[in-house]
């Protein structure tokens, strides 16, 4: 008999996101006119000054391995970012640079969480957090959103907590309902913690792209009680067009940072370094291009929200932030087209790309039934000709006489 795998390989899942981008990859190369909504990726170039950091640090060979935890300059420029824009204060000793927001998750997971504990999510969610805390050897436990408007239900929240919780994953501005969590649920989410003793993992990567009257709040700054169950991650992909440059990072209590740079450092040594001093720029340096992209992502939004509710058989709730919408395909389950049914959502989005050429994610991936997403950012030519083509698409199924 052959050697075997790992016993781990039996419970981890890989990437929804990836497999689907991986099939678009292969589908554009045989010549096929994809539109993808698929990616969370922004469509704008990295600004300027940030590339020229880069180039600078090349130019003065800045090419070394830097410390594990990442460059004190930046470091630094996290805690003056966290203090004046989150109202959270963190010494450079309790933050850590990461490649990318993910590796900060699994990071804070693999520190916190023993076999046997309990991390709650809310659902629907990032799909890769069930995984992350599986990996970690912990259980995934889930609590719906409200289900109108995919607020926090922090009752529902508590209902979920046992004497092995170890922890809840929030992720505001939401990937993928484009809800940002008002400051009112946030605080009661803060009491839950502090009176059960867990942390809350705040994935904070799309905060500054929230739209109308909503307002971004950090968890962390609740109270002193809170800023130590917290673990704040965030990245540069989202907010400066960054997501190749793979920079991200953790903010928390020492002791928890020490834990997360401990397993970073057996794992990746230390951050690429010239993105290190990107992202010190991208921080230090002329914010002027973040607006410029979220006012453009809301427009988007508009335009989007409004073509998908006018369209039969499709709600898309409002959305307040990322760039993401996540609508409701119910009527159009269960039906036939191409002597073909539509069981699920899942065979909702094949036949999409298929017939319509256009790539979306099922809802299924991120742990909520009968539900797309789409982001739009992209082109609003894409997105207009993406959407005249779901309608034809959908069109032919409502022919059939079927809805």
């Amino acid at each position: 008999m052959a050697t075997t795998l790992a016993e781990r390989m039996n419970i981890l899942q890989g990437s929804a996101s990836a497999a689907v981008m991986a099939r678009v990859t292969e589908m554009k190369r045989q010549g096929a006119d994809i539109i993808g909504l698929n990616v969370g990726e922004p469509d704008f170039a990295t600004p300027d000054h940030i590339k020229a950091a880069a180039e600078k640090a090349i130019e003065d060979n800045y090419t070394k391995y830097t410390p594990a935890a990442g460059i004190m300059e930046l470091r630094e420029a996290i805690a003056d970012k966290l203090k004046n824009e989150n109202n959270i204060e963190y010494s450079a000793g309790e933050i850590a640079v990461s490649s990318g927001a993910k590796q900060a998750l699994f990071s804070a997971l693999m520190a916190i969480v023993s076999p046997g504990d309990e991390v709650i999510i809310p659902t629907p969610c990032y799909v890769s957090y069930p995984e992350m805390v599986r990996f970690a050897g912990g259980t995934p436990v889930y609590a719906l959103l409200d289900q109108e408007k995919y607020s926090l239900d922090v009752k529902e929240i508590e209902k979920a907590v046992t004497p092995r919780t170890k922890a809840v994953i929030i992720c505001s501005p939401n990937n993928p309902t484009g809800t940002v969590f008002d400051e009112k649920s946030l605080r009661a989410l803060a009491e839950l913690a502090v009176k059960y003793d867990f942390f809350v993992i705040a994935d904070e990567v799309y905060e500054k792209l929230v739209y109308g009257d909503a307002k971004h709040f950090s968890i962390g700054s609740v109270s002193p009680e809170m800023r130590e169950r917290t673990i704040t991650v965030n990245s540069f992909s989202k907010t400066y067009a960054m997501t190749g440059w793979r920079i991200g990072y953790a903010a928390a209590r020492e002791d928890v940072i020490k834990s997360i740079v401990k397993i970073m450092s057996q794992v990746t040594s230390a951050v690429n370094s010239v993105s290190q001093k990107a992202a010190v720029e991208a921080l230090r340096g002329p914010q002027d291009n973040v607006a410029v992209m979220a006012a453009e992502f809301e427009k988007r939004m508009k335009y989007t929200v409004e073509r998908l509710n006018a369209m039969p058989g499709i709600t898309c709730p409002e959305i307040q932030g990322a760039f993401y919408t996540f609508f409701d395909v119910t009527p159009y389950i269960g039906k036939e087209v191409d002597g073909r049914v539509l069981e699920n959502d899942s065979d909702v989005c094949r036949y999409l790309l298929d017939e319509g050429k256009i790539a979306l994610m099922p809802g299924s991936d991120y742990m909520q039934k009968n539900r797309l997403r789409m982001s739009y950012a992209t082109s609003m030519e894409n997105i207009k000709e993406a959407m005249d083509r779901m309608e034809k698409a959908l069109s032919r199924i409502r022919d059939i006489g079927k809805m």
